[in-house]
């Protein structure tokens, strides 16, 4: 069994753990990177019916979470590869509001969610991230846009022909429509600029355009120290004297155990992988609020509200996830939901058909397939509420491999966050049929794509298991920095504020381990 220490050991290669890196990397620590998942190959493979994540063995089961409530099976895997889950992501790339920061009330309800932090105290680091994932957009359009100091580095593209005619019924019903900021490769020539293919939300870029980590950061982070060791598990942290003394991690392709010491340990395996982890190794002993360690896990209320149309809407077969609609965000006037915080609505391209296929049930997948030419829809994201019941837990009188304790999920959306979906789902409907669609159909979506809060922050060390720079009270070392630190999930895409946290903790860390910087 090897040992090796670093000036610090992030755990996981995603938006927080590859933000974090970057700064200590820059600042010249000698860091390692731990993924459990290997490198994506890029080429035409990507293109292929079964490209799609679930469909690949990126979608990794030899470690399933047992699911008492919700999801779509009673058993799901890991998305695990070099540069976590932003290889297979869409590229919305949304700050928060300014409002999110302030939940209200009719949100938080009795789950004490309060964050610690405002939106100017993010605001310099989602300029940073967005320069880093060279972020394409337009600015005021948006009637709920946060203030900005800088413009979008890279300009919006011309729209497909279908995101226009969506655009126009839009407009027409007194709407706000606007350009997604994305982190696609539109401007810089010399990589490969994005061909506009529909397998884009779910794959891996055949060609390298999407902007995603393992492309725009890690790359870099080799070049000058950082080491990566991929196909590698952490499965258990060391605590002794208030401190992980070390990580005990396994390389799953040829059996290595290794032992890893690190006077900082970043944890940022993903929201469900990181509870998993600290439960498994018995870490929320030591937190004042270990009992909330795995709890208040969100993923919002989404559903996609397809219109059917007659004949197909999308005639150039081109990716046309492009627009983004905001003035339902905070309510509907005239309504029951006037001056109540919903949600938004993004446009969302028409699914390829051979992924259908292959998803759906036989024979009904082939059926099935041949309809979806006469689809195009919009993604309402509805914000769910944080509730104590929502949590992933573990049975450690059950084992998986390397000794780990069985991961286990419950989650159950509330009224509040059925009601809220069904009330933008409805908008949703009037602008598709403004669009031409014949009549509609809303596929409400079970997984756990955008899990956030179930490490959370805050001030409160009874409620919160991690202070505002994200340190896991009670342990002086331990830092997480993937979506498991929100305290709320607002009700966009949290990738670029989980980035833009990560570059604010990084900042941090250089502040206070000064020593090692030098």
């Amino acid at each position: 069994m090897s040992e090796k220490q670093f000036d610090a050991i992030v755990i996981g290669s995603g938006f927080g753990g590859a933000m974090t890196a970057k700064k200590l990397v820059d600042a010249g620590w000698d860091v390692a990177i731990i993924e459990r998942g290997r490198e994506v190959k890029r080429g035409p493979s990507n293109w292929a019916r079964n490209a799609s994540v679930d469909l690949t063995d990126n979608y990794d089961k030899s470690q399933p979470y047992h699911v008492e409530k919700g999801g779509n099976k009673p058993k799901m895997g890991s998305y695990t590869a070099v540069g976590g889950p932003s290889i297979f992501y869409g590229g919305v790339s949304f700050r928060f509001r300014e409002a999110d920061f302030e939940p209200p009330s009719d949100i938080v309800a009795d789950s004490k969610a309060a964050w610690p932090i405002k939106y100017a105290d993010l605001s310099p680091y989602y300029d940073e991230a967005e320069n880093i994932l060279q972020i394409s957009g337009e600015a005021g359009v948006d009637p709920t846009e946060p203030s900005r100091a800088n413009a979008f580095p890279q300009a919006a593209t011309q729209l497909a022909k279908i995101s226009e005619r969506l655009k126009t019924a839009a407009q027409s019903l007194g709407l706000h429509p606007f350009r997604l900021p994305m982190a696609i490769n539109y401007e810089d020539k010399s990589r490969t600029l994005c061909q506009r293919c529909t397998t884009c939300d779910t794959f891996a870029c055949a060609v390298g355009a999407k902007n995603d980590i393992a492309t725009m950061v890690l790359p870099k982070l080799v070049e000058q120290s950082a080491t990566i060791y991929k196909n590698t598990l952490v499965h258990h942290l060391v605590h002794k004297e208030g401190k992980i003394s070390e990580v005990h991690c396994t390389d799953t392709v040829t059996g290595d155990k290794k032992i890893m010491k690190a006077d900082v340990v970043i944890l940022s395996a993903g929201a469900m992988g990181s509870p998993h982890l600290a439960l498994s190794s018995g870490l929320e002993k030591y937190n004042p609020a270990g009992d909330k360690v795995g709890r208040y896990l969100m993923r919002h209320a989404n559903a996609i509200i397809f219109g059917i149309f007659p004949t197909p809407p999308d005639k150039q077969g081109v990716f046309h996830k492009e627009l983004a609609i905001m003035d339902y965000y905070f309510g509907i006037e005239g309504s029951e939901w006037e001056g109540k915080k919903l949600g938004s609505l993004q446009q969302i391209s028409t699914p390829p058909p051979g992924l259908v296929e292959m998803e759906a049930p036989r024979p009904l997948g082939k059926v099935a397939a041949l309809g979806v030419k006469l689809l195009t829809g919009l993604l309402a994201i509805a914000e769910d509420q944080p509730q104590y019941k929502n949590h992933i837990t573990v049975d450690h009188k059950r084992k998986t491999t390397y000794n780990m304790a069985t991961p286990v999920v419950s989650s159950d959306y509330s009224e509040r966050d059925i009601a809220a979906v069904t009330a933008l789902a409805n908008k949703a409907k009037v602008i598709m049929k403004k669009t031409g669609a014949w009549t509609q159909y809303i596929h409400h979506i079970r997984t756990f794509s955008h899990t956030v809060g179930t490490i959370r922050m805050g001030d409160d060390p009874q409620e919160a298991p991690l202070d505002k720079y994200c340190n896991f009270r009670g342990i002086e070392n331990l830092y997480v920095t993937d979506g498991s630190f929100m305290p709320t999930s607002a009700a966009v895409n949290p990738s670029l504020t989980i980035a833009a946290n990560a570059l604010r903790v990084g900042d941090y860390l250089l502040s206070k381990y000064k020593k090692q910087s030098s």
